[in-house]
């Protein structure tokens, strides 16, 4: 049911106008004057106000219109004013008013006008979340990229977001899980309060309640002071609990209990506490194994699961992998002040076959690594990456340029001198260039192993400098 505000000095007017609209449908409240109408718009947010342009006291039509735009810029406004004060307000519409109706009116003509108003400003509102939902894709795509998980990704998000379910959201460890749960909050009705994250599994056992649920003075030795918790700062807003599956088995049962009451209590308090919040919840373990171990309760998993979204790792999402390189390497360029150009053909071979057990945070941390080591474009020499033994003979196979002349044995001798030279960069590296030292840990003598540097062009001097840099 829409809202409409009468702002008029007139008892009679006012009663008149809240008998008409209401008799058609319409919730209406009414103001005598300037102040107490904007009080009222404040706290109550009306659709609609129907605003007369001569009022008494400081505040005239103008200014008051003025002021109801700054409140809420999509609250609806219609001017009453006398036939004398047509300019006025004409002026009225050029500052924000939607229309303007003469006195005396007819009542249907009223009726329509508001009627009209309100359809625009519903018209205008689904535009604008439309914008919105659009502005928020693109700004995922940009931080996710655009494959189709990402898009199917995009699509749940739209539908829960507008919904007040709590979310569960399940994936690998820098799959983007913060990313989803702003991007939630972001498209919610609570967009305008306050998002607050959380790392349980950054907080102390012996901390976990105090942090989440607050507690009062003299709760414990070191409580000097009254601390609200995370919950009573979200409130009107949304709460991401990271890694959740990390609370201690007796903090789950209290956040059950707040999620069924929507209260909390401090610690060393009495008081219970109302707390407005959406909960999102986030691990990177198996829920169910948890479950079946006993480390995580059922009943809380189906509380907070209403809306379950499973993020895909980055080794399944191909087509996004390059599309993050490419946007790590222009950020971190700009960073560095750099110049970097792109990727070898090589490079890219070897970041579309790494199984990226870290995904995108381990992507990120490996582009930006390669921009500082690179001079002009990333090679394969500069991708260092996080996790040991980073390459197999599967991931070099993928490296070999095929052409229909190469034999298997071609192939192989390709593949396996691949592996010899990032193996003997990486020994010199170790050894700081000293050669004797790598062709003893490489169980080689010295002589193969100089023919081998000569022939793979491996420039001992530039890796060690590079490294270093």
């Amino acid at each position: 049911m829409n809202k409409i505000l009468v702002v008029d000095d007139e008892k009679d007017i006012r009663l008149f106008l809240t008998e008409l609209l209401s008799s058609v449908g319409f919730a209406v409240n009414h103001a005598e004057n300037g102040e107490t109408a904007l009080k009222m718009i404040a706290n109550e947010a009306p659709d609609l106000v129907l605003l007369d342009q001569v009022l008494p006291g400081k505040m005239d039509g103008i200014r008051i219109l003025k002021k109801i735009k700054k409140i809420d810029s999509n609250i609806t406004v219609i001017i009453l004013t006398g036939y004398g004060e047509i300019k006025t307000a004409v002026r009225a519409m050029k500052i924000g008013a939607y229309d303007y109706l003469t006195k005396p009116f007819e009542n249907d003509e009223l009726i329509l006008a508001v009627t009209r108003a309100l359809e625009s400003r519903s018209l205008s509102l689904e535009v604008k979340d439309l914008k919105q939902k659009l502005a928020y894709r693109d700004t995922l795509e940009s931080l996710m990229g655009s494959s189709i998980s990402i898009k199917r990704i995009h699509l749940q998000i739209e539908k829960v977001a507008s919904t007040d379910f709590t979310v569960f959201i399940q994936g690998e460890s820098g799959t983007g899980k913060e990313i989803v749960a702003q991007a939630i909050h972001n498209q919610s009705l609570r967009r305008n309060g306050p998002f607050v994250a959380v790392d349980c599994g950054a907080i102390p056992d012996t901390l976990v309640e105090s942090e989440l649920f607050g507690y009062e003075k003299g709760a414990f030795t070191g409580a000097d002071t009254r601390k609200e918790g995370q919950f009573e700062l979200a409130n009107k807003g949304t709460i991401f609990l990271d890694e959740i599956s990390n609370l201690p088995f007796q903090v789950q049962k209290k956040l059950l209990r707040l999620i069924q009451e929507k209260k909390v209590q401090h610690l060393g308090g009495k008081k219970l506490i109302n707390v407005d919040v959406r909960i999102i919840a986030a691990t990177n373990e198996n829920v169910v194994n948890l479950i079946e171990r006993g480390e995580f309760r059922n009943d809380l998993y189906y509380r907070l699961a209403e809306f379950v979204i499973l993020m895909p790792p980055l080794r399944e999402r191909e087509n996004d992998i390059l599309f993050l390189a490419k946007k790590f390497l222009k950020e971190t360029n700009k960073e560095l002040s750099k110049k970097i150009r792109g990727f070898t053909e090589e490079a890219e071979r070897m970041l579309l076959t790494y199984e990226w057990k870290g995904n995108v945070r381990e992507l990120k941390n490996v582009i930006r690594r390669a921009v500082l080591l690179a001079d002009n474009v990333v090679g394969t020499e500069h991708l260092v990456f996080d996790t040991p033994c980073m390459r197999n003979l599967e991931r070099d196979y993928c490296r070999v340029s095929f052409d229909e002349s190469y034999s298997l044995k071609k192939l192989t001798k390709r593949v396996v001198g691949n592996v010899e030279k990032q193996a003997i960069k990486k020994v010199l590296i170790k050894t700081g260039g000293n050669k004797n030292k790598a062709a003893r840990i490489l169980e080689v003598d010295y002589k193969t192993l100089h023919t081998k540097i000569k022939n793979y062009g491996i420039n001992v001097q530039k890796i060690i400098q590079d490294y270093r840099h």
